[in-house]
């Protein structure tokens, strides 16, 4: 269970490759990274969104796809090109009027240090780096990509009494 008052908070944020997607990537032909989705993170991820959960990806990619999952998914902010990210998060902070104790954010390795030790709630996959671990709240029980996010998710918004809450919760 997550050692935080999952109650506080109002906004999830997720980097992209090592938490929503494994740490191996394909590449296509072209260059382009190909990367992989769990179906549970998604369930997960748009019945939190339906909940009234403000939810924002944050990544340094730049993938068409990424941006297109998660935005079918109803993620307002799907921030890309994210080279620093503690400048995003300050602009999530004071676009929605937000406190960092009111912020869980899920990263798995340097890129997302600054923003992990200044959010509320800090988690990582099993498979972060160790320093992400050294500084997390929550270090999931599984890798990322492999349903890292839901299993967070399930426990904000069963913490705040949304899980299967009502009839949202059976459906897409």
């Amino acid at each position: 269970m997550i050692d935080y008052d999952l109650k506080k908070i109002k906004m999830v944020i997720f980097d992209v490759d090592g938490v929503l997607s494994r740490q191996t990537i394909l590449l296509a032909s072209s260059g382009e990274p190909l990367r992989t989705v769990n179906i549970k993170d998604g369930y997960a991820i748009q019945l939190g969104v339906k909940m009234g959960l403000q939810e924002a990806i944050l990544t340094g990619g730049n993938t068409k796809a990424v941006q297109i999952r998660y935005e079918r998914l109803g993620v307002q902010d799907v921030i890309m090109n994210a080279s620093v990210k503690i400048r995003n998060y300050e602009a999530l902070l004071k676009k929605y009027h937000l406190q960092d104790e009111e912020v869980l954010y899920m990263g798995d390795d340097i890129p997302d240090y600054e923003v992990m030790r200044r959010c509320g709630c800090a988690c990582c996959p099993h498979d972060a780096a160790l320093e992400m671990k050294e500084i997390s709240c929550y270090i999931c029980s599984c890798n990322g990509g492999d349903g890292c996010a839901r299993e967070v998710l399930e426990q904000v918004l069963r913490a705040q009494n949304k899980w299967l809450s009502d009839e949202r919760a059976f459906g897409w």
